[in-house]
């Protein structure tokens, strides 16, 4: 049992104003396995003035550029030594499987932090510019208090895409975690300590709902950093553009696996797999909508249930395990929901269906459906789950029609033997990230989405941009 007694505000470990608690319950074995305070609005009111004071008067935003990279550097050989506890942490709070844990959970965190400790040593904070009277500097500043309020499913990667630029920028940082996966936000206050952040600049207060809107809501927060589902980010948006409040915000997705007729199937289908089930199929890039040509439907169909099938289901703190168990027992039902939705729809079952596949945990059976088309709900709305469509298309302009044809626009891949022509098909798929025989981020290149899926961008230079005003100074004489 990890049992945390206080919140990080501060720079110091301090008593809840309220005594209630948020346990932790591991997916797999239905037991609780943490206990931390459940923060009130006034944690949060306390977390955000030691912030406004850290970023009002203490030495974070007056620091240059590469002297805050420097700091963050210390913090990333801090991670780097740690990644194999926060992998197993997370495991265990939220059953993604080791391996993948292993591979992105704690090691893409690492990577941004040791990208913007790179980026920011050479970051010029002034640049100088010619005009018609004279030369005008364009100086960039911190945007000051940020609240960045982030889920459960990929915790510190969504953290941190957050916490990292905002350290270059020289923000202060309110983070409040889901309540499902708190634990590894304490492993990292316990890094930021140990690198020496100064004290307020990241404060971290775990709460529910209530709390994390009256932290979004706080007039002395300056930017809201969101990562979570569509709808509440539409309420986000609303409370931050009734105030006038910098926001942006990471949202959904109903990504498009367009497979062309002259894809090896049997090469791809390990790469797919990757990118259309990871995480037990609880991310927004997903590529859940699986586009085959009716030329080539029923060979597919048949591949992608194989490589399905082959994953094995269970202990996610096993290596072997390629799918474990969703996070919650109301996601268990919500995906389970969405597969009789789907039975309902006129859908065929090829493998999966409502048949859990163990006794205890809050498993799924990964599910492959075929005959579906894009107007159906299983095709239309993010399941968050091990759960993929197989929808035929005419002709390659019908599978980008079809690709297009979402509210959302997050990810996407095209399989191909031809990766130039791949990239001509990736070119006319409107969503933020995208992937020609593959499927991954990158610290250095911008992450975000079209549509539905989200307003601004995170990661490159882009992310750091968006923790930063432009100010410009012209001057005669």
């Amino acid at each position: 049992m990890r049992q945390h007694d206080t919140l990080f505000i501060g720079g110091e470990w301090v008593a809840p104003a309220g005594s209630g608690t948020i346990e932790v319950v591991n997916p797999h074995t239905e037991q609780v396995i943490g206990r931390v305070p459940d923060g009130t609005p006034a944690d949060m009111d306390r977390a955000v003035a030691a912030a406004r004071e850290a970023f009002d008067h203490g030495p974070w935003p007056r620091l240059s550029f590469a002297e805050r990279a420097e700091a963050i550097g210390r913090l990333a050989e801090i991670y780097a030594a740690k990644q194999g506890e926060m992998a197993a942490l997370i495991t265990e709070e939220m059953g993604s499987p080791i391996t993948f844990s292993q591979l992105a959970q704690a090691p893409q965190p690492l990577g941004m932090l040791q990208y913007y400790a790179e980026y920011g040593r050479t970051f010029q904070q002034e640049e100088q510019r010619p005009g018609l009277f004279g030369p005008s500097t364009v100086r960039r500043e911190p945007v000051g208090v940020v609240a960045a309020v982030v889920p459960w499913n990929v915790p510190q990667f969504v953290s941190m895409t957050k916490i990292a630029p905002a350290l270059l920028a020289g923000c202060t940082i309110v983070l409040k975690p889901a309540p499902e996966t708190p634990l590894d936000a304490y492993l990292l206050a316990e890094m930021v300590q140990e690198a020496g952040i100064p004290g307020g600049v990241l404060n971290i207060v775990p709460a529910g709902r209530e709390s994390g809107e009256h932290l979004i809501s706080h007039p002395d927060v300056d930017k809201v950093a969101f990562t979570g589902s569509t709808a509440a980010g539409r309420r986000i948006a609303a409370i931050c553009g009734e105030q006038l409040k910098r926001c942006s915000l990471e949202l959904g997705g109903k990504s498009a696996a367009i497979v062309l007729d002259d894809a090896d199937l049997a090469a791809s289908m390990g790469m797919l797999a990757i990118a259309s089930l990871m995480n037990n199929g609880q991310a927004c890039v997903a590529q859940t909508r699986i586009l085959a040509s009716h030329r080539r439907y029923d060979e597919v169909v048949e591949a992608v249930a194989g490589m399905v099938t082959s994953q094995a289901v269970g202990d996610p703190s096993d290596p072997a395990t390629g799918i474990g168990p969703l996070v919650a027992k109301r996601q268990q039902e919500r995906v389970e929901g969405y597969i009789k939705i789907g039975m309902d729809e006129g859908a065929k079952v090829v493998v999966g269906g409502l048949d859990r596949p163990q006794d205890r945990g809050w498993y799924v059976a990964p599910t492959v459906f075929s005959g579906v088309t894009n107007d159906m709900r299983i095709a239309r709305e993010e399941i968050f789950g091990p759960v993929l469509a197989v929808i035929p298309y005419e002709d390659e302009a019908d599978a980008i029609r079809i690709a297009n044809d979402s509210d959302y626009g997050l990810a996407g891949t095209v399989w191909t033997a031809d990766a130039d022509h791949g990239m001509d098909v990736a070119r006319q798929v409107r969503t933020g990230t995208y992937g020609v025989n593959c499927f991954m981020l990158e610290a250095n290149v911008p992450f975000g989405g079209y549509k539905a899926s989200g307003v601004g961008r995170e990661l490159g230079p882009e992310g750091l941009s968006s923790y930063l005003e432009y100010k410009t100074i012209s001057r005669l004489g």
